[in-house]
């Protein structure tokens, strides 16, 4: 059964909405700044492509332990020390990134850099539960996608500058700078939204037990499961793309960036479509049918690479896959939060974790599967839609 605590209904600040949106993007600013710097890096150390992509699965591993700490831990601290406590880790991993050695030092320092920018991720999607209902909630995790999305539009080309004038290296340093702006603004902008009851609850439990607790929840595994699953897409792609676009098609760092910016529009594109269904369906509604459609566009996807399809028809077609998460993410994430909302944090932080678990797998295994074609990449996608469906349709649907 369903615990349901109503936030007073509340219109959220341009401010506001930016700050949260930053936070949320911590994640993508630390992943699609280097992402055209991957083959300078490899040459720089002297290591395969696929040795550089271990630097994302590191990432990917320290978001899905760190985000277990941080989501209970801002349910009993509150959600600004959670926060500043992670921007201040995030800045020094950043700094002995920049100053990596070999690319050993590099993948360790990509581990904890991530976490640190978990802190923000987890924190801000417990606020918003705190200060939203089930469908505002929603609502404004689509609006929150539209300064996530300046990440992959702006990030690559900033990167792609920055390895060409300085080195790759200065990038870590502006991460850094990254890291003490957010910290310094949640400092002084952002005010305490936990709760009371909240505190309460957390004290009033161990870590363990809470998430035990949640486990036992079918609604709450299914969108998890769904939103990972689909999310493993993204991340899959995101370790891949640099290595098939600019390396097996030979499109140059430029062009690759635009591919990238595309993708990035299309996912920030259905997710205000999403945010405009919302005021006229559920968000179980539509994460049904997106589920459905993502799924039927991956098999299509599959069906055309393994019959040799040219690169500009797959290009389209993980244009329509990628894009898919703009109706899932938001709706999956609500839902989930909404199953307990006294735990948010924790909630959030159990999500969260899937999400990149299931990243770091998905993204590791089109890697190992490497054979210089968008075939692993691709199976890997299929497989996890096809998993998000079930996962939806057994597990999350409402039960009449």
């Amino acid at each position: 059964m369903l615990t349901t605590v109503s936030p007073p209904h509340r219109v959220p600040t341009r401010g506001e909405i930016l700050l949260l949106g930053s936070l949320t993007a911590f994640g993508a600013v630390t992943i699609d700044l280097y992402l055209p710097t991957l083959p300078s890096i490899a040459r720089a150390f002297a290591v395969s492509p696929a040795t550089v992509q271990l630097t994302f699965s590191a990432f990917f591993v320290g978001m899905a332990f760190g985000q277990l700490v941080y989501g209970p831990l801002s349910d009993r601290i509150g959600r600004r020390p959670a926060i500043l406590f992670g921007a201040v880790v995030y800045v020094i991993a950043s700094l002995a990134c920049a100053f990596a050695p070999s690319v050993e030092w590099l993948v360790a320092g990509r581990f904890a850099q991530a976490l640190g920018c978990c802190a923000g991720m987890v924190v801000a999607r417990a606020v918003v539960r705190d200060r939203y209902d089930h469908r505002d909630s929603a609502r404004i995790f689509s609006l929150l996608v539209l300064v996530l999305g300046v990440a992959p539009l702006v990030a690559p080309s900033v990167g792609g500058w920055l390895a060409a004038a300085v080195s790759w290296r200065a990038i870590f340093v502006v991460l850094a700078a990254f890291g003490a702006l957010v910290g310094v603004t949640v400092w002084f902008r952002l005010e305490e939204s936990r709760s009371l009851a909240t505190e309460a609850k957390a004290r009033g439990e161990s870590v363990a037990g809470a998430y035990w607790d949640l486990l036992q929840r079918r609604r709450l595994l299914g969108y998890t499961l769904v939103s990972a699953c689909n999310g493993a897409t993204l991340f899959s792609y995101i370790a891949t793309a640099p290595d098939l676009v600019i390396t097996i098609w030979g499109f140059t760092p430029g062009q690759f960036s635009l591919i990238f910016g595309i993708v990035a529009v299309g996912v920030i594109g259905s997710s205000q479509v999403n945010r405009w269904l919302l005021l006229r369906h559920a968000p179980d509604r539509i994460l049904a049918v997106a589920s459905l459609f993502a799924l039927g566009f991956g098999m299509a996807l599959l069906a055309a690479v393994l019959l040799g399809a040219s690169k500009w028809f797959i290009l389209a077609g993980l244009f329509a896959v990628l894009t898919s998460n703009g109706f899932i993410a938001a709706n999956a994430l609500a839902g989930a939060l909404n199953v307990d909302p006294l735990r948010a944090g924790t909630t959030s932080g159990l999500f969260g974790s899937a999400n990149f678990a299931l990243g770091a797998a998905a993204s590791a295994t089109a890697a190992a599967l490497h054979d210089g074609t968008a075939r692993p990449v691709v199976m890997v996608m299929a497989a996890a839609l096809l998993l998000a469906t079930l996962a939806y349709f057994t597990l999350a649907r409402p039960r009449p």
